[in-house]
Order: C-alpha cells, then structure tokens, then sequence
C-alpha cells in the first residue's frame, strides 16, 4: 500500500507568526522523520502551500519553513482553501501514485489540517494525522483532532513502512 505525507502550509507567513520556536522544532522534528522514512521506502511526501490572499506578497512568505525538509523529489501543491483537496489536483495526483493511506501533518489542526483530513476521508483516501505532527494557536484544537481522528505515531509508520 502506498502511503503518502501531507505537511499542511509550514509556511513562513502563516507559522512563525503565530507558534513558537518550541512548538515549531518540536513537530518538525516528527514530520521530517516520517517524511525521511517515506523517501528512503518509495513513498510520497506533498507540501501544501496556500496562497490564498498572498498576490503581490514577497515570494519568501510562500516558502515553507527552513525547519522542514524538502526533497527535490517531493510534490508542491498550492491552494486557496482550507481543504487541500478543494479545487487543486491533489486528489488525481495521489490517485496517479496509487496513494491510500494519507498521513496528514502541519498547521492548524482546527482549519486546514482537519479539512483536507476530512477531503481525504470524502475522497475514498485513508487519513490519519501524525502524532505530535500537527499545530495550533489553540492548546485544545490538537488534542480534540486526535481524540476524534484516527492518530499515527512515528514508530508505527517505522514499523509499516521501514
């Protein structure tokens, strides 16, 4: 089964405004070890960019954070919604790649990570959300997403995909 890693809008505009170092070290740590892992085995690794509101914004706002780990191998989607899904190829190019499971990851748990989550579901895709992989504002949104969404941890997908 293929899987594949959504890193949702680890951009500089929209994460360093709002978390803290900590917070950001902390989940990228996570995220670029599950990313690392799906690389080295043949899987796929998606950095969702939203752009929406960015016209005549300085191109290093899009860019995602230097924290996380780019593979020139990696696929760069852009969107204007909060549900990577809505209107962007994301689906047809995870379908191309024969992706069923989705392991979502990034900012905000309570927005765009639990929208395209629930895209992923809508769309006949297996979502989970990687464990201490996802951020917020707010303290509870990341502990509600995981109370009410299937959760993966980092060893289970060692364990799965290495």
């Amino acid at each position: 089964m293929k899987t594949g890693l959504l890193i949702v809008d680890m951009q500089e505009s929209i994460v360093r405004q709002k978390m803290d170092q900590k917070a950001i070290d902390h989940a990228c740590e996570y995220i670029n070890h599950v990313a690392n892992v799906l690389r080295s085995n043949d899987h796929v690794v998606v950095h969702i960019q939203d752009v929406e509101g960015m016209e005549g914004a300085e191109p290093e706002q899009y860019e995602v954070i230097p924290e996380i780990d780019v593979d020139g191998e990696d696929i760069t989607i852009t969107k204007e919604s909060s549900n990577a899904f809505w209107q962007t190829n994301l689906e047809q190019t995870l379908k191309d790649l024969g992706v069923e499971l989705l392991i979502v990851s990034g900012f905000a748990a309570e927005e765009c990570v639990l929208f395209t989550y629930n895209g992923a579901m809508e769309r006949g895709f297996r979502p989970v959300m990687l464990q201490n992989g996802v951020l917020s504002t707010y303290s509870d949104a990341v502990t509600s997403a995981y109370r009410d969404r299937n959760v993966i941890s980092y060893p289970v997908v060692d364990y799965l995909i290495g």
